[in-house]
């Protein structure tokens, strides 16, 4: 399958899905994220055993694109998020874990993206935030996943004040599993993937299923209505 703002590579046992819209900051446009989605199923229904989300250009993804929500109606604007929340349903869903590979910003949905992946590694110059509350607006979706990483608290902070968060309060907090050289960050994703995706494949496989690997989880939380 061809994809305009995505690019998915296979390199052994794992695959990356890498957004590539750099002019735009990797802002999650409909077409953008309806091309994760295709690209989330098709690597889940593959024989790959893990993986890898990154991004392309300065940041990792800036979350939503705002061209998108400009001059749209109220239905629009709800289609858009649906959208956005079945993307990162997705991404829980899939059978292999998936690991964020993250450099520069993540914001907004862009921070969901990372919260809603299994695991993060990030690059020591990122940075995390949900800022709608600079702009008039709350991230309310983006900190459902959020504080299921960071917790409550944290979470309430990170959207009253706006402010980034660097890698190392990242790690501290829970939102990210490991902290990198920029230099390294590759080799420290590659490695975290191949530890978790040690067992036999058949045997990885099976207990990745959702409804293993999810169902304890899933159970207990509700599905987030989409908001902005």
């Amino acid at each position: 399958m061809g994809f305009e703002h995505i690019l998915v590579e296979r390199s052994g046992d794992f695959a990356t899905i890498t957004m590539n819209r750099p002019q735009r900051r990797n802002a999650l446009s409909r077409e953008h994220m309806r091309e994760l989605i295709a690209a989330f199923r098709e690597v889940g229904d593959s024989d790959a055993l893990g993986i890898v989300l990154a991004g392309n250009g300065p940041v990792f993804s800036a979350g939503h694109d705002f061209a998108d929500i400009a001059d749209a109606d109220l239905p629009s604007v709800r289609s858009l998020l649906l959208t956005c929340t079945e993307l990162m349903t997705l991404i829980q869903q899939v059978p292999q874990p998936v690991v964020a590979r993250v450099h520069g910003l993540a914001t907004a949905a862009g921070c969901q993206l990372v919260a809603s992946a299994d695991l993060a590694v990030a690059s020591e110059d990122a940075g995390f935030a949900a800022p709608g509350g600079k702009g008039g607006w709350f991230c309310h979706t983006p900190m459902v996943a959020v504080a299921r990483n960071v917790g409550r608290k944290r979470a309430a902070e990170m959207a009253l004040s706006g402010d980034v968060i660097d890698a190392r309060t990242a790690l501290e907090w829970g939102l990210v599993n490991q902290v990198a050289p920029a230099a390294q960050l590759d080799s420290a994703t590659h490695g975290l993937l191949d530890r978790v995706t040690r067992a036999r494949p058949r045997a990885r496989a099976s207990a990745s299923r959702p409804s293993t690997r999810r169902s304890t989880w899933t159970s207990r939380r509700p599905t987030p209505t989409p908001s902005r």
